[in-house]
C-alpha cells in the first residue's frame, strides 16, 4: 500500500487484499476437511494465512496512524480490519483444534459449518470489492443480506451439531469437537459482525 496510491485505493486495496486472504482461508478449511489427510502441514499452511491476515492488518493501521484525511471515518476503518482479522483468527483456530485435539476425521456438521464459512466468505469479499462505488451499494446491501441468511444456517447447524454431541457417552470426544463447534460457529459469526459494520458504513455514507 504505497503512499504514492490515493488515500481512497490504499485502503479500499487494503479490505479488498484483506477479505481475499480471509477467503482463501476458509477455503483451505474446507479443503483440509474434505481431504482429511496431512493434517498438520494443512493446519500450518492456514497458519501461515493467518500471518498474512496479520500482516496486511497491521499495515492498515499504520497507514491510518500516517494518513490525515481517509475515505471512511477512522473507526469505520479499524472496526472493518479488526472484524476481518477476527473471521481469520477463527478460521486458524478451527484448523488448529484438529491437530492439538487429534481428531481422527471430520464429523458432518463440522464439513457442512466449513462450507457455510466459505460462502460467507466469499460474499465478504464480494461486498468488500464493491464498497468503494456508491452505485454499487445496493449490491452490497444483497451480500450482507446473503451474510446474516449464511449465518442463521450456520446456527441451526451448530445447534443440532451440539445437540447430538451430547448424546455421546465419551466426554473427551465431547469437549475436543464443543470446542471446535464453538470455534466454527465464531467464524461464521465474525462474517455477520463484517457485514453489520458495513452495513453501518452504508447508512452512513448513503
Amino acid at each position: 500500500m504505497s503512499l504514492l496510491q490515493p488515500r481512497e485505493d490504499r485502503f479500499y486495496r487494503f479490505f479488498e487484499d484483506a477479505a481475499a486472504n480471509v477467503h482463501r482461508g476458509a477455503e483451505m478449511l474446507l479443503d483440509m476437511l474434505t481431504h482429511y489427510e496431512d493434517v498438520p502441514a494443512r493446519a500450518k499452511a492456514i497458519k501461515g494465512i493467518e500471518h498474512t491476515g496479520d500482516d496486511l492488518t497491521h499495515k492498515a493501521y499504520e497507514l491510518l496512524n500516517r494518513i490525515f484525511v481517509t475515505p471512511l471515518d477512522r473507526e469505520d476503518i479499524a472496526n472493518l480490519a479488526s472484524t476481518l482479522d477476527d473471521i481469520l483468527d477463527l478460521v486458524e483456530a478451527s484448523a488448529d483444534d484438529f491437530v492439538v485435539t487429534g481428531i481422527e476425521r471430520p464429523t458432518g456438521p463440522a464439513i457442512e459449518m466449513a462450507q457455510l464459512i466459505v460462502q460467507a466468505t466469499a460474499k465478504v469479499r464480494d461486498a468488500m470489492g464493491l464498497l468503494r462505488s456508491r452505485k454499487s451499494h445496493p449490491k452490497v446491501r444483497q451480500l450482507l443480506t446473503d451474510i446474516n441468511s449464511i449465518e442463521n444456517e450456520g446456527d441451526r447447524v451448530y445447534r443440532d451439531a451440539v445437540r447430538e454431541l451430547f448424546n455421546q457417552p465419551d466426554p473427551v470426544y465431547i469437549l475436543k469437537w464443543k470446542q471446535v463447534y464453538d470455534h466454527m460457529e465464531r467464524a461464521i459469526d465474525a462474517c455477520e459482525d463484517v457485514a453489520d459494520e458495513l452495513y453501518g458504513v452504508l447508512l452512513k455514507y448513503a
